[in-house]
């Protein structure tokens, strides 16, 4: 089973790293910043509408390709700033699962992920069976 497909957006540039700590009863508490929670419901709003009838249950390769605004950019530059694509990867993974994509995200085996500059800013998602 193979899934493809494209998002219009722009894409969040906040990440999983951007968590706070709280110190309760002594103990850290780590909790996701507002923007983190924005872009979580930004994610799964968009990918709901592209949920698989049944989840994937085997190895599968994810390739993303994430468009951002190109600015003064070349369309189909390759943006080399910042976010790391590691850390953009793990927010959508993890909203991806949420959405009910795979029970868990430990099944994607394969993973190929770009980041450019483009004309039409957004997420192309592509979920292949291995």
């Amino acid at each position: 089973m193979v899934i493809e497909f494209f998002m219009p957006m722009i894409p969040p540039t906040c990440t999983h790293q951007e968590k706070k700590v709280a110190i309760i009863k002594g103990k850290p508490v780590f909790y996701d910043t507002q923007e983190v929670n924005a872009a979580k419901l930004k994610l799964t709003g968009y990918l709901s509408k592209h949920k698989p009838e049944k989840p994937y249950v085997c190895g599968v390769q994810l390739v993303t390709k994430w468009c951002f605004p190109r600015g003064r950019h070349q369309d189909g530059e390759y943006r080399i700033t910042k976010p790391d694509t590691d850390n953009l990867q793990k927010l959508l993974k993890d909203c991806m699962t949420a959405c009910g994509f795979w029970k868990d995200d430990a099944l994607v085996a394969s993973e190929i992920v770009e980041k450019f500059w483009a004309e039409v800013p957004g997420i192309y998602i592509r979920i292949e069976e291995l």
